[in-house]
């Protein structure tokens, strides 16, 4: 984990660093700066790796996101917050339809800027993660003993003071861009934030709506050895 941690601080210290030896103005930098700098500093062979690398890169990000967020429809299906149909799968036991259906979603998001996408981006993915660690710290109070591959050290300190930095980023994220608007043509345009934040509550309510069904078992097709 710490050489993990490593390689992917390195991997943002060392473009910035470079940038920062270059003394590249701020105005110079928007979508697609790093290729065009990296052609006029070194030479157009560096922009084009550059960009072939990058695309790459977000293939793997974009083929491991959609494997892990397809898993969500399927877990709150079998806990009856969706329609069972989204726990189905296939015999190697892609869930299909909750693919299916994220796609169809991230390919209505196609139409946003980048700069709105980013701003959803932190917005939701941001409180997710506080909410991952609200939830260590109530594990902490409620379930001291409980048995744990990795525990964070430091006590019921140390989770907290975990949790601060990443909040504390997502604060300033929210309070940079609260006046960013979304285009919606002859409708006027709507506050960024605002879109998130419905979004967000859109969830908790349907939880609490739904109530907490009995998890059922899941769905399980015959193994495709033992078939004839």
């Amino acid at each position: 984990m710490m050489l993990a941690l490593a390689a992917i601080f390195l991997s943002y210290a060392i473009p910035v660093l470079a940038v920062w030896h270059l003394h590249v103005q701020s105005e110079v930098w928007s979508a697609g700066s790093w290729a065009s700098i990296a052609s006029t500093v070194v030479g157009p062979w560096l922009g084009t790796a550059l960009v072939g690398a990058a695309m790459i890169s977000e293939f793997g990000t974009f083929n491991s996101l959609v494997m892990s967020y397809s898993r969500l429809p399927v877990a709150m299906a079998e806990d009856g917050h969706l329609p069972r149909v989204f726990a189905f799968k296939l015999k190697n036991g892609a869930p299909w339809v909750a693919i299916l259906f994220l796609g169809i979603a991230w390919g209505a998001a196609l139409g946003l800027s980048f700069d709105r996408l980013i701003m959803l981006d932190i917005l939701l993915y941001g409180a997710s993660l506080v909410l991952e660690f609200l939830a260590l710290i109530i594990l902490r109070v409620r379930e001291p003993g409980l048995v744990r591959p990795f525990r964070v050290p430091g006590g019921m300190a140390g989770a907290i003071l975990l949790g601060v930095g990443p909040t504390a980023l997502l604060g300033i994220a929210l309070i940079k861009n609260r006046n960013e608007h979304l285009d919606l043509g002859r409708f006027g345009s709507v506050n960024t934030l605002a879109i998130g934040l419905c979004l967000m509550a859109i969830g908790v309510v349907y939880y609490f709506v739904a109530g907490r069904a009995k998890p059922q078992a899941p769905i399980s097709l015959p193994d495709p050895q033992q078939s004839v």
